[in-house]
């Protein structure tokens, strides 16, 4: 049994007396996969004709007995008494399988009609991510200050896009899925095909996410064909072939990070501008600092202009004055580079405390105990020092008025 390639023209005239059935199927558009065809008696009978429109497949069936099939468009006269013709075009392979495997033979016929198969690609499928889905992005890389090594920031992301399919195996899709039914529509499986492009989808983003390609998260819609191509190789699509389809076209049309993952996008990039911002104000920094230690007089406006440099700078600028004031009686602050791969420990010069204390009244030295540590003088209560008058003498000499020991004038000793 099988079918007979009619001449070209013969679909009409005198010869359309000859057929004893005429089996077609109108165009099945974008949204019907799969149509039965029979006659009212439900048997094709000899020198019936069958019609195989553009991007159709038709297959001949025989109380689960596949009798022939063809992928090539054309008319074609129905003849129980040859053997398989196989016009098969694209699946030949396909359909010789196909016709071993549903073979029942010596079993009565019961039924006998012609599946037609939409075998163009079904186009304008969307998909989207419900929910946000990790991506490691390497297009803002944090320095490990441990290893001295780069790890991408994780974030969240959602996908929206489209892709197109077509039957790539009718027999698998006949067997797995639309089985003997009088037609399938694209409605029937859409949604659990959404379900399963979502899925292959973030197995490729995992993929795009390691250190080998370093898509960045917002470059994804552009690279179309590498996702294609991940999602091919890995075959990451394996649910969607096991039903004899194939995904044809993959377009990420828009991303979308969700609040926190554009938060720490932001945040790296403040950051990033401040490190760079430190690379520059840098060499000024220290020489304000170094200025200002060596001029005594201009110390003041020295320490104003490098604290408004500093402020300018966010802060990150007091690691540059290092070793500026060691030696010079001041205390040290500690300053962090966060960028750094090692980190380095800055000292920021502050002045020394006042020390308190009482002055002696005796030598003046500040007394912070209960004697002086010069002369031994106890130290004086909390009132103000009552003001004492030294005693005046009269130099045997020259006559001058003298308190100490010897004469200021003329050095004569004072007894």
């Amino acid at each position: 049994m099988g079918l007979i390639k009619a001449a070209i023209g013969a679909v009409g005239g005198t010869l359309g007396d000859q057929w004893k059935d005429l089996i077609s199927c109108e165009d099945m558009g974008n949204d019907t996969l799969m149509v039965k065809k029979t006659t009212k008696s439900g048997q094709i009978t000899k020198d019936s004709r069958i019609i195989v429109a553009p991007g159709q497949v038709a297959v001949i069936y025989d109380s689960g007995t596949i009798l022939d099939a063809t992928a090539e468009e054309g008319s074609y006269n129905f003849d129980q008494s040859t053997s398989p013709s196989f016009f098969a075009g694209q699946f030949g392979e396909v359909f010789k399988e196909m016709w071993t495997r549903f073979t029942y033979g010596g079993k009565p016929n019961k039924e006998q009609a012609v599946f037609f198969f939409n075998i163009k690609e079904i186009k304008d499928n969307k998909f989207g991510t419900g929910t946000p889905i990790p991506f490691q992005d390497w297009s803002h890389p944090i320095p490990n200050q441990m290893t001295g090594t780069m790890t991408p920031l994780r974030v969240q992301v959602r996908c929206y896009g489209k892709y197109t399919f077509k039957i790539s195996d009718p027999a698998v899709f006949m067997r797995n899925h639309a089985g003997t039914a009088d037609i399938v529509k694209k409605d029937d499986l859409i949604e659990q095909m959404r379900t399963e492009v979502i899925a292959s989808f973030q197995n490729v983003l995992n993929e795009l996410g390691t250190s080998e390609h370093k898509v960045p998260v917002l470059e994804l819609p552009s690279n179309t064909d590498e996702i294609k191509n991940t999602m091919d190789e890995k075959v990451f699509d394996a649910p969607i072939r096991e039903r004899g389809l194939q995904l044809v076209g993959f377009a990420v049309e828009s991303v979308t990070l969700d609040d926190e993952s554009s938060k720490k996008i932001d945040n790296y990039e403040l950051s990033s501008n401040s490190y760079m911002q430190q690379g520059t104000l840098v060499g000024a920094y220290a020489n304000a600092v170094q200025d200002a230690a060596n001029n005594a007089n201009g110390a003041a406006n020295g320490f104003y202009g490098v604290g408004m440099m500093n402020m300018a700078s966010g802060g990150m600028m007091g690691g540059t004055a290092q070793g500026v004031f060691q030696g010079q009686g001041t205390t040290a602050q500690t300053a962090v580079d966060p960028f750094a791969k090692q980190q380095t420990v800055a000292t920021i010069a502050t002045p020394a405390p006042a020390v308190n204390g009482v002055p002696c009244p005796k030598c003046g030295t500040p007394i912070t105990g209960k004697f002086c540590p010069e002369c031994g003088e106890p130290r004086p209560s909390n009132e103000a020092p009552k003001e004492t008058v030294a005693e005046t003498k009269k130099c045997p000499k020259c006559g001058a008025d003298v308190t100490g020991k010897f004469c200021t004038e003329c050095g004569t000793e004072i007894k």
